[in-house]
């Protein structure tokens, strides 16, 4: 671990490679899982306002769940989230015509109907943050139905922090970013 302003990174997001390798994985982190996306609090209001325009490209049990439980949900822990359908797949989560799990809410913003992309936890993916009263926690996670993507990331030399490079920079800033760059050259 090492700190970079007032956050704490795991020294994995340099040291291991990955690359999203859907034709392998067919988008199964949108649809394994117990939990929906984590969102920010001010993600949730997002997720509000552009419900209705996102509405026509999502799967009808996706508009059920939203429709019934709210475009985010609120856990246990206070803790907020996008809503599960039948408690597996995102309610947000479409398929192309290879069954791969794509999200209704990026592509809308492809279409250029919407300008925010997705909820930013799903953007740093396979990067958590944990946020804390005085720092965030900056974690990789290692999940077997990613083993696909860590070796196409080894294959092609991409180390994760370089993956999610724009997920990064819209988390923590540019600045926080070259200084993990910085940090990362000396490791590597």
């Amino acid at each position: 671990m090492f700190q970079l302003g007032k956050t704490i990174v795991s020294e994995e997001i340099v040291e291991k490679d990955f690359v999203c390798n859907l034709s392998a994985c067919k988008g199964a982190c949108c649809v394994d899982g117990d939990a929906g996306a984590p969102l920010e609090k001010k993600e949730s209001q997002i997720l509000v306002d552009i419900y209705p325009i996102v509405k026509p490209y999502l799967r009808q049990k996706g508009i059920d769940v939203i429709e019934k439980q709210g475009a985010f949900i609120t856990t246990d822990d206070g803790e907020l989230e996008t809503p599960l359908i039948d408690g597996a797949d995102c309610a947000y989560v479409i398929f192309d015509e290879h069954k791969t799990a794509l999200c209704a809410i990026e592509e809308a913003y492809n279409q250029g109907d919407i300008t925010w992309k997705k909820p930013v936890s799903c953007h740093l993916y396979p990067v958590r943050v944990k946020d804390y009263s005085e720092f965030s926690a900056v974690n990789y996670h290692g999940w077997h139905i990613c083993d696909d993507a860590c070796t196409l990331g080894k294959e092609l030399q991409v180390p994760v922090y370089k993956f999610v490079k724009e997920a990064l920079i819209r988390k923590f800033g540019e600045d926080w970013y070259m200084e993990l760059e910085k940090v990362a050259k000396e490791m590597r």
